[in-house]
């Protein structure tokens, strides 16, 4: 760092929440500067060649429903966030062994069809909360502390703040909508016996019902790019390529927002921390890792059920049984024959993805933290089962296990694509029991990554609330944001 840099604020890491941080600094009028390790921006929203020349794939998310829902991106200009959205007719098909398919669809109604002698359930389940979305949302992506629609979050608390088994039990009786809900509650990566499981399942299929599951025409790096861009027009600035290793590598006199995890925040600042605070943060407790694997295909890929054929995502584990087995032994520490897969095929729906008549997909399941175990012959066997003929369409496939993964973006603590395990407890007071949790004992210093609330995905809104507490703490007006503005 220059002694004549003039930004006033430097926030380490260009993934979302650190862009959503910066924007949120220079709307209010303050210099920012982020800085990354990685010479292409984005963190967990890049996109790269990473098996064939031509063919662009997502290096992490890739789908992207909590986007278009933060109340802070729908606020952002039309073309901050990059590129336009695409939407898949479907957006989420979850096949069965049978040759039948459960899919979500903007519809209710027709979601409901698809899980047969559940549909009632499911529509009585799903109606009040995409109806009471706007209050919900503002909870949930909220920080976690001060209620502002209590009604709307008690409702939502009695439906859905419990385990997928049990939501599952109460409402279900066929194993059809029982294995979709797991599917969904499963991107919690928590057992499904877990408290709280359900909860992600419920808003996922929420948001399926009231925005879709949408992808960035292009790739997800056009998000990224998009919020680079916008950051700049407001007069921040972005250095690539830099690794910060150490607060003293940074003048003093500056406000730092770190856009890390609590290892990291021990590591680059644990000097200057109390040591009571350092000790929370180092029983900070991180969840299980992913495998994932990139395919460069010759054909899309041979779905047995054609309805896949109309979907981006993919869930691959069937009932509800062999999901919950799968995600328990994660958490045991072992590595499941059956693992639960989640995969998208985005070039069915964007032709950029890949050279004419060629395909893209990419797919991931769940492991113990560092593993380092090839998972590979296990997803594709689990594709096969529902895609005869899968593997005679791979053209080429790029793996990352945990390890690469972390090496790539050392947020990915062990493999941890959630910043942290999302307990309820940990999602709740995360990284630390705070009164500001953004804050910390260096009055100077921020925590803007989703090791805060409210957590993972791709919504910028930790990035925003720690810039609103690093705005109060300078005593400067904070810029808000409505939920219901479109």
């Amino acid at each position: 760092m220059t002694n004549n840099d003039t930004a006033r604020a430097i926030i380490i890491g260009a993934g979302p929440n650190g862009l959503a941080a910066a924007i949120t600094l220079a709307q209010a009028g303050i210099s920012v500067k982020v800085i990354d390790k990685n010479p292409l921006i984005g963190g967990a929203v890049r996109s790269a060649e990473l098996t064939l020349p031509g063919y662009i794939h997502d290096i992490g998310a890739a789908v992207c429903p909590l986007a278009v829902a933060s109340p802070f991106f729908r606020k952002l200009p039309q073309d901050a966030m990059g590129s336009a959205w695409i939407r898949s007719p479907i957006s989420l098909a979850h096949p069965f062994d049978d040759g039948s398919v459960a899919l979500l669809f903007n519809s209710i109604e027709e979601t409901a069809e698809t899980l047969e002698k559940d549909s009632s359930a499911y529509t009585k389940l799903m109606n009040p909360i995409v109806d009471d979305w706007d209050g919900i949302a503002d909870e949930l992506l909220g920080t976690f502390r001060f209620t502002r629609h209590p009604i709307s979050l008690i409702r939502f608390a009695l439906k859905s703040l419990q385990s997928a088994m049990r939501l599952t039990e109460n409402l279900f009786v066929g194993e059809k909508a029982k294995g979709f809900m797991a599917g969904l509650a499963a991107h919690s990566i928590l057992p499904m016996e877990k408290r709280g499981s359900a909860t992600f399942g419920v808003v996922l299929a929420a948001l399926g019902h009231i925005y879709g599951w949408p992808i960035a025409a292009g790739g997800s790096q056009s998000i990224s790019d998009g919020l680079a861009k916008h950051l700049r027009s407001l007069g921040g600035t972005i250095e690539t390529g830099h690794l910060v290793r150490s607060i003293d590598e940074l003048p003093s006199d500056k406000t730092i927002l770190l856009n890390v995890t609590p290892r990291q925040i021990v590591n680059i600042a644990g000097n200057y921390l109390p040591g009571s605070y350092v000790r929370q943060l180092m029983k900070y407790h991180y969840g299980p890792g992913v495998f994932k694997i990139d395919w460069a295909l010759n054909s899309p890929i041979p779905w047995s059920n054609k309805e896949c054929l109309k979907a981006a995502s993919i869930h691959i584990g069937g009932t509800i049984e062999e999901i919950a087995s799968s995600e328990r032994s994660v958490w045991k520490g072992e590595h499941p024959e059956k693992p639960f897969v989640i995969l998208v095929q985005p070039s069915l729906f964007d032709s950029t993805r890949a050279p004419e008549g060629k395909h893209t997909a990419w797919a991931y399941c769940h492991v113990p933290n560092s593993s380092t175990y090839d998972m590979t012959s296990r997803i594709e066997a689990q594709i096969e089962r529902f895609a005869p003929g899968f593997q005679e369409v791979i053209l080429a496939r790029s793996v990352m296990n945990t390890a690469m993964l972390e090496y790539d973006n050392p947020n990915l603590v062990g493999g941890d694509i959630t910043g942290g395990a999302q307990e309820l407890k940990q999602l709740i007071f995360r990284p630390t029991p705070r009164i500001v949790p953004y804050s910390t004992p260096l009055k100077n210093l921020f925590i803007c990554s989703a090791a805060t609330p409210p957590g993972a995905g791709v919504h910028g809104m930790c990035g925003f609330h720690a810039a609103q507490a690093c705005l109060q703490s300078l005593k400067l007006p904070n810029p808000s944001y409505n939920s219901r503005e479109k």
